[in-house]
């Protein structure tokens, strides 16, 4: 890795873990979900990133992949809300998050996910197996009655890849391969009441561009244009329709039948267990050095 995309990292790290802090502040009883999703895309552009995909604010027992659409009336209340976000610097991404208990009933929930994130960074080093990881977030999470979600993980993170090799296990799925120099990831323990598995329900908001096709509409090649600016990028189908209206709609339909664009549908807990999230990004250098990216 050369020395600007290290200074890449690291900004765009800086610049997560800023709004991050920024976002904790707006989540109060009252306030609007959807003002605040855009309040915190908006500090991240002033910060000096992008969004390496689209601010997400999932409630109770949606895990991940939620994405306020621009009708949506929601106002925070009693909600479990886990705030998780994501900075590029010229493809280099900073991810992480924090979940806030509104419900005054979860603090344990919360954190559980947060000491097994801190655990695990105890152990983060050149030659870590990945089921180690796995291994140490799992007993912390247990360790205060709750269960990890299993069939969610950490990830790597490359050059405008959000979800690369390697996956970093929430359990000892018994993975011996190792951390190296060079390794950009983020460690992500997801906690719950519920028995720890997520399926895909509801209807996806958030899409990522995987196949580039002809297209034959004149709309949906002026918004595959716009979608296209995303550089690789997940886009939320609120950018869309807040630039191009109900033609947006349009667009999406046609760009899925063309088999162009993968759907992130929200992962809800199986069970509607309650579900807390933490997460880092971290840097291992080509020196060997652990740098914890998203730490303030």
């Amino acid at each position: 890795m050369d020395e600007q995309t290290k200074q890449n990292y690291i900004k765009a790290g800086r610049i997560s873990a800023e709004a991050l802090e920024y976002g904790k502040s707006l989540i109060k009883k009252g306030n609007s979900l959807l003002e605040t999703t855009e309040l915190i895309e908006k500090k991240i552009y002033e910060l000096g990133g992008k969004p390496a995909f689209p601010v997400q604010i999932s409630c109770n027992e949606i895990a991940a992949h939620f994405c306020i659409e621009e009708d949506d009336k929601t106002i925070f209340d009693e909600q479990v809300v886990s705030l998780d976000l994501g900075v590029h610097v010229d493809g280099a991404i900073g991810d992480n998050a924090y979940t806030i208990d509104l419900s005054g009933k979860y603090d344990d929930l919360v954190k559980a996910a947060q000491k097994a994130l801190e655990e695990s960074l105890k152990i983060i080093n050149v030659g870590t197996e990945l089921r180690q990881i796995g291994k140490v977030i799992n007993e912390t999470i247990s360790s205060y009655g709750y269960n990890p979600v299993r069939n969610l993980s950490g990830h790597g993170l490359d050059l405008y890849g959000i979800h690369t090799n390697p996956t970093l296990p929430n359990i000892d799925n018994g993975d011996k391969t190792t951390l190296k120099k060079g390794m950009a990831f983020a460690v992500e323990p997801f906690a719950t009441t519920g028995p720890g598995v997520v399926v895909e329900k509801g209807t996806p908001t958030v899409f990522m561009l995987e196949h580039k096709k002809p297209v034959r509409s004149p709309i949906t090649r002026e918004i595959l244009k716009e979608i296209e600016t995303c550089e690789g990028l997940p886009f939320a189908k609120r950018w869309l329709t807040r630039k191009f209206g109900a033609k947006a709609n349009f667009a999406l339909r046609e760009l899925e039948q063309l088999g162009m664009l993968h759907q992130f549908p929200p992962l809800v807990e199986v069970n509607k267990g309650i579900v807390s999230q933490a997460e880092h990004s971290i840097l291992i250098d080509d020196n060997g050095e652990v740098i914890v990216l998203t730490k303030i």
